[in-house]
Parts: C-alpha cells; structure tokens; sequence
C-alpha cells in the first residue's frame, strides 16, 4: 500500500488510576471500526492508542500501594492491554508517556518553546483541582467547584512556567469557527463561550510539588505538566523529535482525534496553540463524543459507577458489545447503559435480524438448490426496489463514516437487514416451491443471498465475529478490501454451505436476574478487596500511631509554653463545606472548609462522633498554620480543634453566628 492514502486516527490516550471499564472501551471500539472500515476502503491506516502515565494522581495512587509509580503504572497498562485484545482492537501502536523516546522528545519540545519565547518562568497563583491535574482562576469555576468534574478545588501557590496561550487566542477562535476543525458543531459555541470569549490566560505547563514526570531539561526541580507530555503523543508516536521521524512525515497530520467531551478544552484550544507555536501542521478534525451513563452519570471510576466489559464479554461475546457500544449511543450525545437496553438490542438485532436472516436463508438455499446458486439474466420489475436499497447501501455508510457518525452508518445496514426480512416474508420462498415456481424462486434466493453478502462485508469492521462467519456460511473468500463486494451480481454463482445459530436467543428476565447476581458477587469482591488493602495498611496506621504518640509525649516534656510559643499558633472560624468517610480509615473524615476566601482539605479522626452530613455546615475552629501532612493517600491541611472527655467528643464551635475566616483569640 505504499501510494494508498494515508488515514491518522487516534483515541486519547487513558490515564492508567483505577479500573478500566465500559466507559472506556466506548472510545476504543468507535475508532477501532473507523479504522478497520478505512482499511477495508484501501487507506494506509495508522491506528494509535496508549496511556497518559505521569502527575500526581498516579505517583500518589502508587505511595498509597507501596510501589513505585513505575511499577504501578506497568499494572494498569498490562490490564489495558488485555481488554484491547479481548475487543478485537487492531490499534497500530500503544505508546505509551513513560516510553524513553516519548520523554526525550518532549523534553525537547519544551526546551524548544522555551528558548524562543513562547514559555516563561512565573509563580502560578489560584485554584487546583488535583483529580483533573487542572489550574483553574476564580471564574472558570462552578458553583466553586472544578468545571471539568464538579468536585473540590484548593488553593495553590507554586513556581510554574507558563506557555504563552493567551498569544494564540484569536488563531484558536478563527479556527473553530471558520473551520470544521472541530465536531460536532455545538462544541465550538461551548468552548468560545466558556474558554475563549473573555479571554484566555496563559497555561502552566510545570511543576515542583511532586516529581513523578519528565524533568525540563535546564531547570530540573520542575517537571513538564501534563499538556505538553500528554498531548504531544500524537506526534511523538510517530517519531517526531526522533532520528527516524519517517512516520511522522507519512502520516502527520492526523485525520481524527477522537476524545470525550470532557477534554475537548485540551485538544481544541491548547493542543492547537502547541503546535502553532512549533510551527507544525494542526489535526484535521477533532471529535468530541458524549459520555456513556449509568444511571444519569458519567460512568467513572472514581464514582464506582462502572460496567465491567470482561464480564459482558464473556458472557454474551465480543460482537454484544462492540454492536452496542456503536449503535445505541447516539454520536456526539450522552447515551445510557442499561443491562436491559444492552439485553433487548441484542436481541433485536442480532438475533430476530442479522442472525435469524442468515440462517433461514442458507437453509433454504441447501432445501430448495443444494446451495447452488446462479444470477438471473435479468432483474425482475418486483425486484428493483429492494436491489436498488443493496446497491445504494454502500455510499450511505461511506457518508455516515465520513462524518464520524457510526451509529447511522449501522441504522443503514440494518435497514437493509430488515428489507431482506420482509423481502422473504413477501415473496414466500416455500410456497414458491410448494407451487414449482422453480426460476422465481432462484431469483428470490439469490437476491437474499447477495444482500446477506453485502451487509455481511459492510459490517466487518463493526462486528469482528458474526460477519465474518456469514461470509465463510456462504463458501467465499472473507474480503480484506471492499472493492467490487459492496454492488448486487458481483459474485454470479454460489455453492453456499450453512451457518448455525449466531447469536443465540436470550431470555430478558433470566439475564437480569443473572447480571444482577454477577453484581452482588463482584461487589462482595470488591468489599474484600477494601477490606485485605485496609490490613495490609495497618502497619503504616500503627506508625502513624506512634508519630502521634511522639508528639503527645514531646508536648507532655515541656507543659509550659511562653506567650510567643502561643502567639504562633494562627486560629481561624471554618464552615465545612462537604465531608465524606476516608476509604481506608475507621476513623478519619475528610472535611472540605472554607476559611475566609481559601478552601482547604482537612482530616479529623472524628468518624466515630459525626457523620458526614452532620459536619457539612458546621462552623469550627481551625488551627491554619500547621505543617500539611499526608493521611491515608490524602494531604491534610491544618487541624479542626474538638474537646474530649472520655468516650465523648464535641467540636470547638463559635457560640454565636460569625463568618468564616474569623480569628480566634
């Protein structure tokens, strides 16, 4: 394929901090059918995937275990590998953000937009919201909160360099909407409203809070922030930054970024702006889908909400999911999963239609011919209308897949499924052999059978198992390329063998009482889990113990302290914003506070007293200048002051009705 066209597809890459899940595989198997529906049109495709492995999160997930966040990382990339397998993904490469070629040459990058102006040293000061690895300013936010996932934000004071963003804004905006850059069209209106329109600040791109990313090359207390090391995959996969950037010249730029709507912000304001900094071609189209539900939310792992696909899998084939993944969720807009949605697709269609179809058909072809089969000389008045839909079918899909809208192109398929279905029920092929219509019914037979042929090679690189087995039932070669496949009367004989049951019926109650069973035991698992990690951590609990022990007993040395010792303790009113129970813990809580105008996240050992709700709202003292210290994976920020007598405990609460923030002395 060396003067085929090329086609550059790519999904984001994943960040490897919990569980892979449905959610997941959505991205993965909608570009997985681009991909292999490009190759089969001729196109030199390059498929990439990977995961996204430093910041933060990952280096604090790896403390928690007690490994290094190499060896945590190499974990959750082995797992993502497997469930790619298990898809049938024909993803070209996996890069990787920890592989050496990768770091060098984003190291590279940097040193690069440093050294002609487009990055600078400066002290980032505003919100964070550590889950995202996002700087946020006073005004992005939601109702206080991260506008990219809701959750709490703190506040952050650091030594950062900045990427001069702001110096490419109104590139970015011409390009969104005088372009069609970005898909669908309703992501422009947001991102110009929420991001651009007021301005755009410039972005810190480094940080010297935590350590686990790639250095910058002149000043290594700083390590590369996740923009320039995650999104500069898509050209480092190809070589770009390398001795042999051979690829990158072959394919670059990319055909589709494919990306959920919730990092559309990164790939069509900021990626945009990185690579006119470095002068390099943009992508030619980003497409931002919507979020697959679990009752009414993102399915996340960090909400628990998750479907877990190796057990779909297993239990109803590759097929079931990849076919409703693709087809139930409407391109561009959320979708929801349901066990009984999943259940009655399947049913539906692969079953009632797509298999019942070809099965009845091959039978009636070794009933009525032995399988042999001919063309007819010529196409029957009745039957142009349907032979038209089989030859039309093609150029339809091609523009479905054109627009990067999967869903309509398997609509159209599918219709055609239903028209050779009732092609049958109307032309009655038994009671044309019931009647010895002999030369009718060749040319019923051979009609179904060559729209079996066509939707069965138009679905391949949708449904990695059933079709290809229909095209083998009908004893032809299984097509690698379309070709002349996709038109009626290009195969002129058949000798077709038979299929069995492809898809086999389910029995709606039965499998919901089964995946729910499934659930109850995964859960049980999962509760285990919690419950062994929670032993294995208390060896840490105890030392934590002992520190405090420590502590307690240096207090108790010296009783006394003078008034500066006291004046140095700084007390101030706080009002609990949100509370929730630390996994790992019995006892601790972990408290958002307001202070004045900060927001701090502070641990108490006081689950036993309170609860939750109880404390949200509360109005407490707080001891703010104490040294932050890490509590079961979280840093905790100052200490909520209780007074205790026994077995009892009391918060230290203002007696009257005063703003947080307020001093106490």
């Amino acid at each position: 394929m060396e003067n085929a066209k090329t086609f550059y597809i790519t999904t984001p890459i994943y960040y490897p901090s919990g569980k892979w899940h449905l959610g997941h595989s959505y991205t993965t198997v909608c570009c997985d059918a681009i991909a292999r529906y490009k190759r089969m049109c001729g196109f030199d495709v390059f498929y990439l995937t990977g995961t996204d492995e430093h910041g933060q999160k990952i280096e604090k997930k790896a403390e928690e275990k007690g490994v290094s966040p190499k060896a945590y990382v190499d974990e959750r990339v082995a797992d993502i590998k497997k469930l790619w397998n298990l898809l049938d993904i024909s993803y070209d490469k996996f890069i990787r953000t920890t592989d050496g070629y990768h770091e060098k040459a984003v190291a590279g990058i940097f040193t690069k937009l440093y050294e002609q102006g487009d990055i600078y040293k400066s002290v980032y000061k505003g919100k964070y919201c550590t889950p995202c690895e996002s700087f946020w300013t006073e005004s992005q936010l939601i109702d206080g909160k991260c506008p990219d996932c809701g959750r709490e934000v703190t506040d952050a004071e650091e030594e950062c360099y900045f990427f001069r963003l702001s110096k490419y804004r109104d590139r970015i905006i011409d390009l969104l909407k005088n372009t069609d850059y970005l898909q669908p069209k309703t992501r422009v209106n947001e991102m110009v409203n929420n991001f651009l329109k007021d301005g755009l600040n410039d972005l810190a791109v480094s940080r010297t809070s935590f350590k686990w990313g790639i250095p910058v090359e002149f000043d290594d207390k700083h390590v590369i922030y996740v923009w320039i090391d995650a999104l500069s995959n898509y050209i480092t996969a190809l070589g770009y930054g390398s001795d042999d950037d051979s690829l990158y010249k072959k394919y670059w730029p990319a055909d589709l970024h494919m990306v959920g709507k919730e990092i559309v912000r990164f790939h069509s304001i900021i990626w945009p702006a990185i690579l006119m900094a470095l002068g390099l071609p943009l992508p030619k189209k980003v497409y931002g889908h919507g979020w697959l539900l679990l009752d009414g939310d993102k399915m996340s792992k960090s909400k628990g909400n998750v479907v877990d696909p190796y057990i779909l899998a297993d239990r109803y084939g590759i097929d079931a999911i990849r076919y409703y993944l693709l087809r139930e969720i409407p391109f561009g807009s959320d979708g929801t999963y349901s066990n009984e949605a999943f259940i009655t697709r399947i049913n539906q269609d692969l079953v009632n239609d797509l298999g019942n179809l070809a099965k009845r058909t091959l039978t009636m072809n070794a009933k009525y011919f032995g399988g042999k089969l001919s063309k007819p000389a010529t196409v029957k008045t009745e039957d142009e209308q349907f032979i038209e839909s089989v030859n039309a079918l093609s150029e339809k899909v091609d523009k479905y897949i054109s627009e990067v809208n999967v869903t309509k192109a398997l609509e159209e398929i599918f219709s055609v499924v239903g028209k050779a279905n009732k092609y049958i029920d109307v032309n009655a092929p038994w009671t044309l052999d019931k009647n010895g219509e002999k030369q009718r019914l060749m040319e019923v037979m051979y009609n179904l059978t060559e729209a079996i042929r066509v939707t069965a090679t138009l679905l391949m690189p949708f449904l990695t198992v059933g079709p290809k087995k229909i095209i083998e039932g009908l004893n032809l070669p299984v097509p690698s390329l379309f070709g002349e496949n996709l038109k009626w009367g290009a195969v002129e004989n058949y000798s077709t063998g038979e299929v069995g049951i492809l898809y086999p019926r389910l029995d709606l109650g039965k499998e919901l009482v089964a995946l729910s069973e499934i659930a109850e035991k995964e859960n049980g698992k999962n509760e285990k889990k919690a419950e062994n990690t929670e032993k294995k951590q208390t060896a840490d609990k105890k030392q934590d113990k002992k520190e405090e022990n420590k502590m307690e007993n240096e207090n108790t040395e010296n009783q006394y302290i003078t008034i500066d010792d006291f004046c140095k303790v700084q007390l101030k009113v706080g009002e609990v914003l949100a509370s929730e129970k630390v996994e790992k813990s019995n006892k601790l809580l972990k408290n958002t506070v307001k202070i004045g105008d900060q927001t701090r996240t502070i641990l108490s050992g006081i689950a036993k007293f309170y609860t939750p709700e109880e404390m949200v709202g509360k109005k407490v003292v707080v001891v703010t200048n104490l040294k932050p210290r890490m509590m079961c994976g979280f840093e905790s920020c100052g200490m909520i002051l209780c007074a205790s007598e026994g077995d009892k405990l009391s918060l230290v609460s203002p007696e009257k009705l005063i703003e947080s923030g307020a001093e106490v002395c």
